[in-house]
């Protein structure tokens, strides 16, 4: 298989997939790819989350993300690139409310990341959103997926396991664990 998932034949792209979920609590989310149409969102999305989500979710603080930066996030390829939004209908848009990605490297791997929205969590959308993640990535080929988090990111942790991640201390900093997940066999 290849190391990423060309467009023609991605199971993820800015059209498709769409799902819809039911969460703990009972509410509706649909979760579906990110485009560069959400850029507004995305940012909006990033500047209400707290300071510990934004810390736990980019390893420092970020209080107003630049435009190239909401670039980077929403302008996806959909190849080497997938991103996953969370939205739920407000006052006749899309707002988000939490986000799964990934980018792959020339191996077959890719890092991952998650982020849900403050009041989002606990209710099962950080599964939601990597469990269609993974889906999508072992419909890619690949083989590894990986996170890279803060040690004491304990809600991290515990969605880690409970979706089969093995865990061992960052070499580079005792400060971060890395997570991994084994998609597929080896070739």
């Amino acid at each position: 298989m290849t190391a990423n998932c060309p467009s023609s034949s991605s199971p993820a792209g800015p059209d498709h997939p769409r799902w819809t979920q039911r969460l703990s609590d009972g509410s509706l989310v649909l979760i579906r790819p990110i485009s560069s149409k959400d850029a507004s969102a995305e940012r909006s999305f990033i500047e209400d989350l707290s300071a510990q989500s934004k810390r736990f979710r980019f390893m420092g603080q970020i209080a107003h993300p630049s435009d190239a930066f909401i670039n980077q996030l929403t302008n996806i390829d959909y190849v080497n690139d997938v991103a996953l939004a969370a939205v739920i209908p407000e006052a006749g848009k899309d707002k988000i409310v939490g986000v799964s990605r990934y980018a792959v490297d020339s191996a077959g791997h890719c890092e991952s990341a998650v982020v849900v929205a403050d009041e989002w969590q606990h209710k099962g959308l950080g599964t939601a959103l990597m469990r269609h993640l993974i889906a999508v990535a072992r419909d890619c080929g690949l083989q590894l997926m990986e996170s890279t988090d803060l040690a004491e990111n304990n809600d991290m942790h515990e969605l880690a396991r409970d979706l089969g991640f093995q865990s061992r201390p960052d070499p580079e900093d005792a400060r971060q664990i890395i997570y991994s997940l084994r998609l597929a066999a080896a070739q």
